[in-house]
């Protein structure tokens, strides 16, 4: 079973919440959510099929949060075009 070790970085699954709803960029928040509902109770399955995700790009969202922490998550840009606006 997949298992969000939050505890090991002082945060609990009403944090992970609040990042989801102010983090600034949607993958970021899309991120925090899938912990949550993870933490909550739902499984990697269940969200790759509501967020259109694969079930793997799920579970390594998870191993990396537990192995380096909530920032390692947060988008960033890596390349690619700046957009026109």
């Amino acid at each position: 079973m997949l298992k969000i070790c939050y505890e090991n970085w002082n945060q609990t699954p009403e944090s992970l919440r609040v990042l989801s709803l102010n983090s600034d960029h949607p993958r970021t928040r899309e991120r925090f959510l899938a912990l949550f509902e993870i933490a909550t109770g739902k499984n990697a399955t269940q969200i790759s099929k509501e967020t259109n995700r694969n079930h793997q790009t799920v579970m390594g969202w998870v191993h990396k949060y537990n192995a380096y922490g909530h920032e390692s998550l947060i988008y960033k840009r890596t390349g690619g075009n700046l957009p026109l606006f």
